[in-house]
C-alpha cells in the first residue's frame, strides 16, 4: 500500500507535534559525554535511548548514517532497528545520508532508503543535486512511488559551500537558486505541502534567494552551531512556516536523561512554534 504523500504527512506531523526534527548524531564525544563507550553497545545504548525518548513525541527524527557506517554491518543494524522502531511510534524518519550519483548507482541508493521493502526504508532521505538536478530523478521517481520524500542540499551552513552553492548558472542565476526552482517545479500543485524539500541553513542570514518552493526547508544549524529559533524568519522570510529546523547537540547532550531530551525538545519546538504564530 502506497503511503499518503510525505509532505502531506509532514504537514499533520508538524501541526500536531510541533515543527522540529531532532539529529541522532552518535558522535564519538557525546557516546563519552553519555558515559558510554565508543563501540557497537556504545552506538546501540545511545541510540535506543533517544528514540524511547524523543520517537512518540517529535515530527522528524534524522539518523545520520555516516556515524552508524563507521561501525560496520554490525551499525547498520543498530540503524535499521532505529528506522523501525522510531517509525512505529510514530516519528518520520528523514535518513541523513546526503546521497548524489548518477544513473544505476543512484537508482541503488534510491532503493536502499526509498523502496518500502528495503530495511534501511524510510520516510525521507537527503540527497545532493550538484552532480546535476536530474541525476535525481531515480531518488523523486522511487519516492513518488512509495510517498516518501527527497531534502535536497541547497544553500549549506558550512562555510565552504558557498563556493558551489552561490556561484552562477549559466543563465545568471546561483545554483542554489536553480536547485530551488527546480524543486518548485517539482512540487507544483502539491498540497498542502509538496514532498521535495530544500536544505537550508539557520545560520544564514538572510538567505538571499526565493524559498517559495511550496514544500519544507530542512534548517540545521539550531543550538550548538549558534543559530536560534529567533533568528528563523530572517533567513526564510514568508516560507517560515514550511520550516522544519533541526536540533541535533542542543537536544542530545541532555542525555542519557530521557526527561532532559524531552524537555530539551519540547522547549525547542515551543520556541518554534511561538516565532512561527507571530507572523
Amino acid at each position: 500500500m502506497t503511503l499518503e504523500p510525505f509532505g502531506a504527512r509532514l504537514r499533520h506531523a508538524m501541526d500536531t507535534r510541533g515543527p522540529l526534527c531532532v539529529g541522532i548524531d552518535p558522535h564519538a564525544s557525546l557516546l563519552s559525554a553519555w558515559g558510554l563507550p565508543d563501540d557497537v553497545a556504545g552506538l546501540e545504548r545511545f541510540t535506543r535511548t533517544v528514540v524511547e525518548a524523543l520517537a512518540d513525541r517529535v515530527a522528524v527524527l534524522k539518523p545520520q548514517s555516516a556515524f552508524f557506517e563507521r561501525f560496520g554491518s554490525r551499525g547498520i543494524a543498530v540503524l535499521e532497528k532505529a528506522v523501525e522502531e522510531a517509525r512505529a511510534a510514530g516519528a518520520l524518519v528523514l535518513m541523513d545520508a546526503k546521497r548524489g550519483d548518477i544513473g544505476s548507482t543512484m537508482g541503488a541508493y534510491a532503493a536502499t532508503y526509498l523502496d518500502k521493502d528495503s530495511p534501511l526504508f524510510s520516510d525521507a532521505v537527503t540527497v545532493s543535486p550538484y552532480l546535476g538536478f536530474g541525476s535525481l530523478r531515480p531518488a523523486l521517481d522511487a519516492a513518488a512511488v512509495s510517498g516518501a520524500g527527497v531534502f535536497v542540499l541547497a544553500l549549506t551552513s558550512n562555510p565552504e559551500g558557498a563556493e558551489v552553492q552561490r556561484a552562477t548558472a549559466a543563465d545568471g542565476r546561483p545554483l542554489a537558486q536553480l536547485m530551488l526552482d527546480h524543486m518548485a517545479a517539482e512540487n507544483a500543485g502539491a498540497a498542502p505541502l509538496g514532498s521535495v524539500g530544500a536544505v537550508v541553513g539557520a545560520t544564514l542570514g538572510d538567505a538571499g534567494v526565493d524559498l517559495a518552493i511550496n514544500g519544507p526547508l530542512l534548517a540545521p544549524g539550531i543550538g550548538a552551531q549558534g543559530a536560534t529559533p529567533a533568528d528563523l524568519p530572517g533567513v526564510f522570510g514568508d516560507a517560515v512556516g514550511n520550516v522544519v529546523p533541526s536540533v541535533s547537540r542542543g537536544v542530545l547532550r541532555q542525555g542519557p536523561d530521557v526527561a532532559g531530551l524531552r524537555e530539551a525538545a519540547e522547549r525547542f519546538a515551543d520556541e518554534v512554534r511561538a516565532v512561527v504564530s507571530d507572523r
